[in-house]
Order: structure tokens, then C-alpha cells, then sequence
């Protein structure tokens, strides 16, 4: 009988080179490179006060390292990041085995606030200067994600008024109950539940009237009207998705044309997509030239934004509402009027139409088994055949060369979005607030920029 040699795969001791362990090319290798070599984290020193007494300091270049590559593995709760950083070899490179406890994590990530700006935007100097910026196009645009806050915990004052009305004499009829019954006979665990639910809506009516007297006021929109609050987290706000509906913060991002760089990255704690083109705007003017054209669809069209773009001279192309019922593509939407809203029914799946090209606007060959694109592009074959509903199909794709330069896409945002939330895994905020969710925010898209500048070849 054959003989084999045993593969241990848990040795306790391994002569481990560790800076061997961040191979050029990676992400890991561009994050490592980047922040010891190339930005100035001075910024960071005015976190400490232990010059000459305390105890010494976790590097902050070392805590940027650990949670930029922990995003970019998905990671993104502090106690996974601590027990990645025990266990995990690339960890144990970047942090130099010196295994940050959760807590610091947790609290150097909340904190970060103007300091992760100026490192956003250090990276993309360094981006502009390895050519990755084109400054032709910037298209601009949102994703909704999950904040750490409830959404059953929202509602206007006046709603809050009334839940705490209700708890309260809910628990005064209890209580009157309560003592009704004291002359009679009751087993002791009723009386103990009941005492327990006494108290739990007497609590909760009192947090409930403590919020009103620190809030004062509703949150009022930009036209003045009333805005829901919430009390877990009041910067937050329940909108709705194409998943139902959640409380957290839209994530604005500006993205270049030429490589999808991020040019900017701001949450705000608001659906509306008309009030949060113009912020974003502003702080990119640094980064436009006299040539660069904006691109946005139609939730951050209005009459004020355009006024306002014509003032500031930027050249943009914005969607209107009505712009599908112009474009000769769109001729066939009114079939799509009578299905359900999104939001009607979550236990189906809603079928997929396709909202510029039909499968007829494809050159399709059975015999040679070859597809042309509208654009004249030939496609190539993807996989075997796929046999759906009892029909054998065939799944083509086109090529990044031909896809990616192509004028009839104009996919510039949401691949990034993609790259985010579906291959990184970051689809929610785990913090409370919006500048913490802001800074948040900029460490997702710092995950994109860095991975860019890896791929492109970053200090190799």
C-alpha cells in the first residue's frame, strides 16, 4: 500500500517572513506600499498626548491597513477584524502581529472623521498621478445602504406623542389591573410577568418622552417639509430600495470615466437625489477641467439644479422625467404599467427586461454559433448551453476592450457600486451618525481607488 508523507494544516510554529507574504500585484502589497511610503499621516498625531507619559500608541498607519484590507475581504465588524488579525497570515503581515483588540478597531474607525478625507484625498493624488484620471467624464451617482439604526423606531413627533400616550396608559391599565387582582389568589409567575410588562412599557414611554424633550423639533427637508426622525440614529432616514424598505444613508459617489476612480464620496442621510447633486459638485470642483462633462440620471434632475449648474459653468447631462418618453428605445414601457410596484410583493421575483437593447438587436448565427453586438462588435461564447423552461439557449459576452470605450454604455457608476457591494461584500454601515457613516462611506470607496492602482501595475 502506497506510502504518503502527513500534511499538517495546523502547525502552532512557522518561519514566517512577513513582509514576504504581501505579493506584488495585490491589493495587500499596494495598501502596505502606499501607506508607509507615500502618505503623510502626520494629521493623525494630534489623536495622542502621550509625548512623554502614557502608554505608546497603535500605529495609525497600521489600523488603516488592517480595516482597508478587511473591507476589502468584506469584513467589516471589529471583533472579525480582531480574531482575522490573530489568525490570518496577511493580517499578521499588516499589523505586524501586533493584534489590535477590537475596541481600539472599533474606536479608530468611528473617530476617523476629517482625517480619512485627507487620506481620500492623498489616494487620489496618487491616482491622477499614475494617469488613472481623465477628467473627460464624471458621472454621478447613489446607493442606499443599511445604517446601524432601526427603522420600526421612526416617525414624525407627533407620532412619537402618541406611541408614548398609548404606553403609557397601557401600562396604567395594567397596573390598575394589577392591583385589582391583589386580593385575590394569582400564581406568583403571572404576577412577576405582569409586574415585568408593567415595567417594560413604563421604561419604554419614558425614553420615548426623553427623546421628544432633546428633540424639540422635526427634521425638516430643503422645501420645508416634516421629515420622519429616528430615534436610534435621527441623521438616518427610511427609504425605499428595490429590496424593501430600509433606515440608513445614501452613499453619493463621483466617478472618472477613464479607470472608475472615485472622485468623491459623501452619505447623506436623505433619499432625495435632487438636494445632494449639488454638494457633490461643489467639492469637485478641484478635480474638473474646463472640458469635463457631468453625468447624472434623472432623481437629481430639477429646474433649480440645472440654474444653478449654468451659474457655476459646468457642462452636465442630467435625465429628465420625461426623457423615456422621447427616446424611441423606450417605445414598448407602457406594457410594464400594470405590473405590481416593487415594494407590492417581496416573495416574487420580478422578471428582468432588458431597457436599452432587445434580443432582435442582435446578429445571431445558429449555424457558426457567433453574436454581433448593435455596436458591431463580435461577442464571445460564454459557457455551455442553458436550457431554461425547456428551451437550449447560448450565453454570449462582449470584451472589455470593445465594452469598456463603448459610447452606447455610459456604465460608469454602477460598476463600481457592484464591485462594492456584491464582490467586497460592503452593503451596509455598521455606525450612527453622519460623519461617522461619512467617513465610513470614503473607506469603502478608498477600497476601490487602492484596488484600481494595484491593477494597474502600483509599486511593483
Amino acid at each position: 500500500m502506497a506510502r504518503y508523507k502527513f500534511i499538517d494544516t495546523n502547525p502552532r510554529f512557522l518561519p514566517v517572513d512577513l513582509a514576504r507574504q504581501l505579493l506584488p500585484g495585490t491589493f495587500e502589497h499596494a495598501l502596505n506600499h502606499l501607506l508607509d511610503h507615500e502618505l503623510d499621516l502626520a494629521h493623525f498625531d494630534a489623536r495622542f498626548r502621550n509625548d512623554d507619559t502614557g502608554a505608546t500608541a497603535y500605529p495609525p498607519a497600521m489600523l488603516l491597513k488592517v480595516v482597508l484590507f478587511a473591507y476589502s475581504q468584506g469584513i467589516v465588524s471589529s471583533r472579525a477584524i480582531e480574531r482575522a488579525c490573530q489568525e490570518h497570515v496577511t493580517f499578521i503581515a499588516l499589523s505586524g502581529d501586533t493584534r489590535p483588540h477590537f475596541t481600539t478597531i472599533a474606536h479608530f474607525v468611528s473617530t476617523l472623521g476629517e482625517d480619512i478625507a485627507r487620506v481620500f484625498a492623498a489616494v487620489l493624488a496618487i491616482c491622477d498621478r499614475e494617469g488613472l484620471i481623465g477628467r473627460e467624464m464624471f458621472a454621478i451617482d447613489g446607493v442606499k445602504l443599511p445604517s446601524n439604526a432601526s427603522k420600526h423606531r421612526s416617525g414624525t413627533r407627533a407620532d412619537f406623542e402618541r406611541q408614548a400616550t398609548k404606553l403609557e396608559a397601557a401600562a396604567q391599565a395594567m397596573l390598575t389591573r394589577h392591583r385589582e387582582a391583589d386580593a385575590r389568589p394569582v400564581e406568583p409567575d403571572l404576577t412577576a410577568k405582569a409586574a415585568t410588562r408593567i415595567e417594560r412599557l413604563t421604561r419604554d414611554a419614558a425614553q420615548m418622552r426623553e427623546w421628544l424633550a432633546t428633540h424639540p423639533d422635526d427634521r425638516r427637508g430643503p422645501k420645508g417639509t416634516i421629515r420622519k426622525s429616528n430615534r436610534t440614529d435621527n441623521e438616518s432616514a427610511k427609504m425605499a430600495t428595490g429590496k424593501g424598505v430600509i433606515q440608513g444613508y445614501t452613499g453619493v459617489a463621483a466617478v472618472d470615466a477613464r479607470h472608475q476612480i472615485i472622485v468623491e464620496a459623501q452619505a447623506h442621510g436623505t433619499g432625495s437625489e435632487q438636494e445632494l447633486l449639488l454638494p457633490v459638485v461643489q467639492a469637485m470642483r478641484g478635480i474638473m477641467g474646463k472640458e469635463s462633462l457631468l453625468t447624472a440620471d434623472a432623481g437629481y434632475h430639477s429646474e433649480a439644479n440645472l440654474k444653478r449648474l449654468a451659474t457655476m459653468q459646468v457642462d452636465a447631462l442630467i435625465a429628465d422625467n420625461h426623457m423615456r418618453r422621447r427616446d424611441e428605445r423606450f417605445a414598448t414601457q407602457e406594457r410594464h404599467k400594470d405590473t405590481p410596484p416593487v415594494l407590492h410583493d417581496k416573495s416574487k421575483t420580478a422578471a428582468t427586461t432588458a431597457t436599452v437593447y432587445q434580443p432582435h438587436d442582435f446578429t445571431y448565427d445558429a449555424t457558426a454559433r457567433t453574436c454581433v453586438c448593435p455596436t458591431g462588435k463580435s461577442l464571445y461564447r460564454k459557457g455551455g448551453a442553458i436550457v431554461t423552461n425547456g428551451y437550449v439557449g447560448a450565453q454570449f459576452q462582449g470584451t472589455l476592450r470593445d465594452c469598456l470605450p463603448c459610447a452606447h454604455g455610459f456604465a460608469t457608476v454602477e460598476p463600481v457600486f457592484g464591485n462594492l457591494r456584491i464582490n467586497k461584500g460592503l452593503d451596509h454601515f455598521t455606525l450612527r451618525g453622519r460623519t461617522k457613516v461619512n467617513a465610513q462611506w470614503q473607506l469603502f470607496c478608498l477600497v476601490q481607488n487602492i484596488e484600481k492602482l494595484a491593477h494597474h501595475g502600483y509599486a511593483q
